[in-house]
């Protein structure tokens, strides 16, 4: 047979051949669990709220127009806005979100 050296080269290359198929063989299934755990639909859970509800609650919510969009930090509260400091009326934004949500339905 060969040489003592050739016989440890070719043990060495085995063994870390085998712990590359070992490490291959492990990413495989890592994958395929959490490819698994993403098919699944959420569990929701008795009295929890429903995402979609809620999206919706603050799109209706939303009714001040544009103005707070230009101004994330005024949104946020880390800083005061710039826009005016009307009194809101009642009747004109329950008009405003008759309207969107008419405009909505069509």
């Amino acid at each position: 047979m060969g040489s003592p050296d050739t016989a440890q080269t070719m043990q060495r290359v085995r063994v870390g051949l085998t712990g590359l198929a070992m490490v291959a063989v492990l990413i495989v299934l890592a994958s395929a669990v959490f490819t698994s755990a993403n098919r699944e639909q959420a569990v929701s859970a008795i009295g929890a709220s429903n995402s979609a509800v809620v999206a919706n609650m603050t799109a209706i919510g939303n009714t001040l127009g544009e103005k707070i969009k230009e101004e994330p930090l005024a949104e946020l509260g880390a800083a005061p806005s710039t826009t005016s400091t009307e009194k809101a009326d009642a009747a004109e934004i329950a008009r405003q979100q008759e309207a969107q949500q008419n405009g909505e339905a069509r």
